[in-house]
C-alpha cells in the first residue's frame, strides 16, 4: 500500500478527478473532490499530488498506465475488401493471329476491320456484364489499330482510356475504364 494519509491531496490515475482524502478504510480511500463530492477509490488508483499543482501527465503516459491495467482481448479481424485497382482486368488480345487461324488472303483493311469489330463486340460485352476495366492488347506496329481504337472509345461517353501498365504490356496496350453510372 502507498503512503496515503487523511488530508493528502490526490489525483486519480484513470480519471481527471482530484481531491482531498477524508477517510481510509483498508485498501478503500474516500476523497472529497474539488466540486464537493465524496468518492471512494482503491488506494492503487490514487497518487499524491505534490504541493497544490496537479501532476502533468502526457497522453502517452496515461495510455501506457491504462493499457497495463486492461486485460488483452482478442482482436476481431475483418476480411479486407479488395481495392479497386486489384480487381482483375479483362484482357482482349487483338493480334490477328489470335483472332483467325490463318491471315492468308486477308488484306490489311480486312484485318483492321476484324480487329475493330472484335474490340467493339468485347467492349459491348464488358459494358453489359459491368466489367469496369478492360485491356486491349493491340501491339506497337504503325499505330493504325491504336488510333482506330481511340476513335471507337471516343464514341462512348462512359469510357476513359489510357496506356496500360508498361511493365506488363509494354507500349502495345490500351486500358479503358468503364463508368458504371454515367451522368
Amino acid at each position: 500500500m502507498s503512503d496515503l494519509k487523511v488530508g493528502d491531496k490526490v489525483d486519480t490515475i484513470d480519471d481527471i478527478v482530484s481531491g482531498t482524502i477524508t477517510k481510509i478504510d483498508g485498501d478503500r480511500v474516500t476523497i472529497l473532490t474539488e466540486e464537493g463530492f465524496e468518492l471512494e477509490f482503491g488506494a492503487a488508483e490514487l497518487m499524491v499530488t505534490p504541493g497544490k499543482q496537479a501532476i502533468k501527465v502526457s497522453n502517452y503516459e496515461a495510455a501506457t498506465a491504462k493499457s497495463s491495467k486492461e486485460t488483452s482481448k482478442p482482436r476481431k479481424r475483418s476480411t479486407p475488401k479488395p481495392k479497386q485497382r486489384n480487381i482483375p482486368k479483362m484482357e482482349v488480345d487483338l493480334h490477328i493471329d489470335q483472332l483467325v487461324a490463318s491471315a492468308k488472303g486477308m488484306s490489311n483493311y480486312d484485318m483492321l476491320n476484324l480487329q475493330i469489330e472484335t474490340a467493339k463486340r468485347q467492349l459491348e460485352f464488358a459494358i453489359k456484364k459491368r466489367i469496369q476495366k478492360v485491356v486491349f492488347i493491340h501491339g506497337v506496329g504503325s499505330g493504325v489499330l491504336q488510333e482506330e481504337l481511340k476513335f471507337l472509345f471516343k464514341k462512348y461517353g462512359n469510357i476513359t482510356y489510357y496506356d496500360a501498365d508498361y511493365q506488363k504490356y509494354g507500349l502495345g496496350a490500351t486500358e479503358i475504364y468503364i463508368y458504371q453510372n454515367p451522368k
